[in-house]
C-alpha cells in the first residue's frame, strides 16, 4: 500500500514538513519504502546532529505505522528525480488523534531520566514488551537520545534486540553511532539524518519564519545545521544577544597584551549565567567568531583577501577585521580551547558560575 508523504508527517508543522522533505528525502523515502512493502524492521537507529529531525520523524513513522486511513497515490518519474504523487490531507483518524496528543497506549517515548536513561526506564520498557499491544496493528517505541545510556541499560536494551517482539519497532535516536554498543548498532537498520543545508535554512526561515534575508542568512549559519536550533533563534531577540555577545567578546579578547579590567570581566561572565537557557548556543556563536577572526588572520598575513562565503559572521565583518590585527592565531586558538574545556564542564554538571568565571578570564588573557 503506497501512503501520502504529508500524511505520514502530517502532525508536524509546516516548517518542520518542508525541511524533512527537502533535506531527508532519502530518509523518508525509506520510511515510506518500508510502509509499501509491509517490511516494516524491528529495530531502526537515526543519527544525526541534535535538531535535525529525528525524534519529528520517529513519531510520524509511529503515525503512519497505525494509521487506519492511509492514502494511495501513485509514484511518477521524470529524468530528473524519482518523485511521488502526494496529497496533503491531514490525517485525523483515532489512531494518529492519539498518538498527536500523546495519549496512545502503544506508542512509548523514552528519554534520559536527567543526564542518562537508566535501567529502570529500559527494564520498564521490556515488561511492557512482554505483553501484546492494546490496540496498535504496529507497537512502536522510540528511545531519544539513545547514545545516553548507561552500560546497564544498553546490555538490557540488547536483549530484547536480539530477540524482538512480534508487532513492535523500536526506533533510537542518536548524535551519532560510536556513541552506543556496537552490538546496538549492528541490530538496527540505520538512517542516518544529514544537517540541513545553510540555503534551505535560509529559504526556509524567510517563507515560515517572516525574516529578512539578511538575519534568515545568519541565524542559518549560526545554526549549523540544526532547524529546530534555527527556530529558537528566529522566534527570540536571538540577533541583538548575538550582537551584544560578539560586541562584549571583542572588547575583552581583542583587548591584545593590556591587563583588561576585572569588573568587566565578571560582569561578562554574570551575563553569561543569567543566559543559562541559551548558554550553549552562546558558547558555540562566540567559537564562531574566533574562528571567522582566525580565518581573517591567516589571510592577513598571507597578503590575500577572505572568502565571504567562509565567513559564518559574515554581517560582523568590520568586527572581525578589526580583532584580527589585535590577536594572534596562537591567542585565538587558545581561547576557542577554554571555550571547548568549559562545554566539557558544563556537560559535567560541574560548578556553572566558576566555571563561566574562569572562562571569562581565560579569553581575556
Amino acid at each position: 500500500m503506497l501512503c501520502s508523504e504529508r500524511l505520514i508527517f502530517g502532525f508536524v508543522s509546516d516548517f518542520e514538513f518542508l525541511m524533512i522533505r527537502m533535506s531527508h528525502h532519502k530518509a523518508y523515502k525509506r520510511l515510506i519504502t518500508f510502509l509499501q512493502k509491509d517490511a516494516i524492521p524491528h529495530a531502526l537507529l537515526f543519527t544525526g546532529i541534535e535538531g535535525v529531525g529525528k525524534r519529528t520523524a520517529a513519531m510520524a513513522f509511529a503515525m503512519a505505522c497505525n494509521c487506519s486511513q492511509l492514502s494511495v497515490v501513485s509514484k511518477q518519474r521524470d529524468e530528473d528525480t524519482d518523485s511521488y504523487s502526494l496529497t496533503t490531507d491531514k490525517c485525523n483518524c483515532r489512531s494518529c488523534k492519539k498518538i498527536r496528543s500523546g495519549n496512545h497506549p502503544d506508542i512509548t517515548l523514552i528519554e534520559p531520566s536527567g543526564v542518562f536513561i537508566r535501567i529502570g526506564q529500559i527494564r520498564e520498557v521490556c515488561h511492557t514488551l512482554g505483553m501484546k499491544p492494546y490496540e496498535a496493528r504496529t507497537r512502536v517505541v522510540i528511545i531519544a537520545n539513545a547514545h545516553t545510556m548507561n552500560a546497564e541499560a544498553g546490555n538490557a536494551l540488547l536483549k530484547v534486540l536480539e530477540e524482538p517482539p512480534d508487532r513492535t519497532v523500536l526506533i533510537l535516536t542518536a548524535t551519532q553511532t560510536s556513541d552506543l554498543l556496537p552490538t546496538i548498532v549492528s541490530r538496527c537498520q540505520l538512517m542516518r539524518f544529514d544537517p540541513v543545508p545553510r540555503e534551505e535554512l535560509r529559504t526556509l526561515l524567510i517563507e515560515k519564519q517572516n525574516l529578512g534575508s539578511e538575519d534568515a542568512m545568519v541565524i542559518a549559519t549560526l545554526a549549523n545545521g540544526s532547524y529546530s536550533r534555527a527556530i529558537s533563534m528566529s522566534r527570540s531577540n536571538w540577533i541583538n544577544q548575538r550582537n551584544w555577545l560578539i560586541h562584549e567578546l571583542e572588547a575583552i579578547a581583542g583587548n591584545g597584551l593590556k591587563p583588561f579590567p576585572g569588573v568587566r570581566v565578571f560582569a561578562f561572565a554574570e551575563r553569561l549565567l543569567k543566559s543559562k537557557d541559551i548558554l550553549p548556543d552562546l558558547l558555540e556563536v562566540m567559537k564562531t567568531w574566533l574562528r571567522d577572526v582566525i580565518l581573517c588572520r591567516l589571510a592577513l598575513e598571507a597578503g590575500q583577501g577572505i572568502d565571504p562565503e567562509k565567513v559564518i559572521n559574515r554581517d560582523l565583518t568590520n568586527s572581525i577585521q578589526h580583532a584580527s590585527r589585535q590577536i594572534t592565531v596562537a591567542s585565538l586558538l587558545s581561547k576557542i580551547k577554554a571555550i571547548q574545556t568549559a562545554q566539557k564542564s558544563l556537560r559535567s554538571n560541574a560548578n556553572l558560575r566558576l566555571t563561566l568565571e574562569v572562562l571569562a578570564m581565560k579569553l581575556a588573557e
